[in-house]
């Protein structure tokens, strides 16, 4: 149940940045799914395997992936659905947190906190190259083929 409203709420919290951010109001529904699907990974690989780094490169990958689908079957550019799709990952509160110890002159955790933020961050960074290393005619060729027939 707690892991159904989360989802929810990055969904929410996805559209909710899309607003921000003037996309066009016709992909607010897709630019959501991005998000909340790929919270859901997250959460889902959180749960198999407890890694925040791990499960953030897997959730990555997956609305990565689920972007350039969009993208292509929408005809609009990946940085609609990627931009606000990645929202619910970004590590916000280890970034606060690392400032927080550090201001607080609790250096040991400001340093621990701010290695597992990097982490994190090269995590989702590497997980969406990764995704762009695949070649864009392979996402085309689905489409182009559902259109033949």
């Amino acid at each position: 149940m707690m892991m159904l409203l989360q989802v929810i709420a990055a969904f929410f919290a996805t559209v909710s940045f899309a607003v921000l951010f003037h996309i066009p109001k016709k992909e607010y529904m897709f630019a959501g799914i991005t998000g909340a699907c790929g919270w859901l990974v997250y959460l889902a690989f959180l749960n198999l395997y407890p890694s925040v780094t791990v499960a953030s490169f897997i959730a990555a990958i997956s609305l990565t992936f689920l972007s350039r689908i969009f993208a292509v079957y929408r005809k609009t550019p990946i940085t609609i659905f990627l931009i606000c799709g990645i929202f619910p990952l970004v590590p916000g509160a280890g970034i606060y947190y690392t400032a927080y110890h550090f201001i607080m002159g609790e250096n040991a955790l400001a340093t621990a906190k701010g290695i597992e933020t990097a982490k994190v961050a090269v995590a989702i960074a590497v997980g969406i190259a990764f995704v762009f290393s695949i070649p864009y005619n392979f996402f085309r060729r689905f489409f182009n083929n559902r259109e033949k027939r």
